[in-house]
């Protein structure tokens, strides 16, 4: 994976919580494989462990620029393990990690029961610490407490220096604020940021969670935040997470690539045959075509030697991204030899290209649900400004977009209508269902041996949209594919909204790390409608019948107490289905025999048999008193 350009030791806000994990980053990359080696830094999900990793990266490179910086976190890395063992190219993924020359290994948790990776770790660490070259690691917990680790690896790990990165204090907190408002370009009234300080959040995301829902409030309705509303309008259950930063290629990068390599080969330089050599010996090792090297060096002059072994490194690591994507899409692209020929560029990317547009594009947006079908009412107002926000810059803003409210609350229409105003402005595969039926996909999948096709249908969507997350509580399957899912989606800059039944760090029954990341971006509620909006829902859904409806009628139907917008929405109808039934209008006497009534009728019933007549005669004298209240 490539660094990530936008995390570096600047950036990083240093306090009492991560003072000494940022001064051991610091020494090794100012010395790599010196001082301590490995270095491993462990903390709670949030507390900035990936930024520090980015950071001592970019620190290295800035340092030493052609020193080979690898960035992996350990899923990527089973994964590119997996596909070397597929295509039969174990060798070529063994001298790649091998030649690299600062190693930087995310999310080192994930060892547990992993045998074959372990051994494989094992064997690189051995390799590279013999020959000095910088190890850096990153976990959620000390060595000591990953479990079903093999011991001698766990002595590897824990060989250098452990250092923790904690939870930041007051002080702390209140210049991550500062800095995060300056760079959003933000401006609150004096004393917000140091009251938003003052809430007890476990970990940085839960803080820009917190800041990104004043953000908002300030943003979407046009209001400046009070240092004596901060506590009412950010909750700890209102939280962020920093997503794990993925490789991106585009495709017109290389898609001219032999006319450059043309071009800088024509270009008269001192000579330095013995450089391309060097590079070509080195890149026919891991099995890559190096006819372009070997032609350069026959030429009668030299060319620019940096640029074509650059433009050739920058083809090889494309081509890598591409297998990757293609066998995710179709396994049997695995190993393809397509995929080790630079010239071959633009055929490659077609291949890809094909086997994504094979797959079976995931579940989208029912059409029926759409923004123009959506009442807006006081209670609803802020949840739908920022849908139609992140409709309106997708990825950019709030990733995720979390809409809690109890069922029948709207949610599922609200998320229905940001799936289709997407696909609408352009957002291609959006992906839109229930979070219980992609649990539902993944075990189809993994009992037809079709998990890689599986995940490439939902990692190609332009945005993922999942209904009622409390659903794959339990499932840990999911859970897991999930945050790979997530994490790729939001480092290839992708919208992500989710709903639920409570804000995400209430869903206990998640994993931690899935509920930090669902908190990180906003978190909407949708609350029991008002007066004004359940008179609004019948008014809606009234409209159409045979006989107009009244305002006496809307503004009885208004009183009526609702827990939900589906309970309006399912009573309007039950009224207006009746009415169309019955060849009847709808009065305030005929609300009160379909919906009052109703619950007299369901309680005769249990009498009837008890007490015929005395029931026949009750039921008359209600009847009576509605045809009384008619007239």
């Amino acid at each position: 994976m490539k660094l990530d350009s936008r995390f570096r030791f600047e950036s990083f806000v240093v306090g009492s919580s991560n003072r000494l994990a940022v001064a051991a980053a610091k020494a090794v990359a100012d010395a790599p494989g010196v001082l301590y080696n490995p270095l491993f830094v462990y903390g709670a999900s949030g507390l900035g462990k990936t930024h520090l990793l980015h950071a001592v990266g970019n620190a290295a490179r800035a340092r030493q620029p052609t020193l080979a910086v690898e960035y992996v976190a350990l899923d990527s890395y089973m994964d590119e393990l997996h596909h070397a063992l597929q295509g039969g190219r174990l060798e070529q993924f063994k001298q790649r990690y091998e030649a690299c020359g600062f190693l930087l290994l995310d999310d080192v948790q994930f060892l547990t029961g992993r045998t074959e990776v372990q051994a494989e770790l094992l064997r690189l660490f051995n390799g590279l610490q013999a020959r000095g070259t910088q190890i850096v690691l990153a976990s959620d917990r000390p060595p000591d407490e990953i479990a079903d680790v093999a011991d001698r690896l766990l002595a590897r790990l824990a060989g250098g220096l452990t250092v923790d990165v904690g939870t930041p204090d007051y002080e702390t907190r209140v210049a991550i604020l500062q800095k995060l408002s300056r760079d959003r370009d933000a401006r609150f009234r004096d004393g917000v940021l140091e009251e938003l300080a003052r809430i007890d959040f476990s970990n940085i995301r839960e803080l820009q969670g917190g800041l990104n829902r004043l953000i908002a409030h300030e943003g979407l309705r046009g209001a400046p935040v009070a240092p004596a509303d901060v506590r009412t309008l950010v909750s700890p259950g209102s939280t962020p997470a920093s997503g794990t930063p993925q490789r991106g290629g585009s495709p017109t990068d290389f898609a001219s690539y032999m006319r450059e390599v043309t071009t800088v080969v024509e270009k008269a330089v001192p000579a330095w045959k013995v450089r391309l050599g060097e590079a070509a010996a080195r890149w026919r090792a891991e099995g890559v075509q190096v006819a372009v090297l070997e032609r350069a060096m026959a030429l009668p002059e030299a060319p620019d030697v940096d640029g074509l072994v650059s433009t050739f490194a920058a083809a090889v690591e494309y081509l890598r991204d591409l297998e990757r994507q293609g066998s995710a899409a179709d396994p049997a692209l695995a190993g393809h030899p397509i995929f080790l020929d630079p010239e071959r560029v633009q055929e490659a990317h077609a291949l890809v290209q094909q086997a994504v547009a094979d797959i079976e594009p995931p579940p989208g947006p029912d059409p029926a649900l759409a923004f123009s079908t959506f009442v807006e009412g006081e209670p609803n107002r802020m949840a739908l400004r920022a849908a139609h926000a992140v409709v309106e810059k997708p990825g950019t803003q709030f990733v995720p977009l979390v809409i809690a409210g109890p069922s029948g609350s709207g949610r599922t229409h609200l998320l229905h209508a940001v799936g289709n105003a997407l696909a609408d402005g352009g957002v291609p595969n959006v992906a839109c269902l229930p979070a219980a039926a992609f649990a539902e996909e993944l075990i189809a999948a993994l009992r037809d041996g079709a998990v890689e096709q599986w995940r490439a249908r939902y990692r190609n969507a332009g945005a993922l949209l999942l209904d009622d997350i409390d659903a794959i509580a339990g499932k840990e399957r999911t859970q897991d594919e999930l945050y790979h899912l997530f994490n790729a989606l939001q480092g290839a800059g992708r919208q992500i909204v989710l709903t639920s039944s409570r804000a995400p760090l209430e869903l206990t029954a998640l994993e931690e790390r899935l509920r930090s990341r669902f908190a990180q971006g906003l978190v909407v509620e949708l609350r029991s409608p008002d007066r004004a909006l359940r008179r609004e829902l019948h008014a809606r859904h009234l409209a159409g019948g045979r006989w107009p409806v009244t305002d006496d009628v809307l503004d009885l139907l208004a009183d009526r107490p609702a827990r939900s917008a589906g309970d309006v929405v399912t009573a309007a109808r039950r009224l207006r289905d009746a009415a169309s039934r019955n060849n009847l209008s709808i009065t305030p006497g005929f609300v009160a025999v379909e919906l009052d009534g109703a619950t007299v009728r369901r309680t005769a019933s249990r009498h009837l048999m008890a007490d015929p007549e005395r029931f026949i005669q009750r039921w008359s004298d209600f009847g009576n008193r509605l045809m009384e209240d008619d007239a």
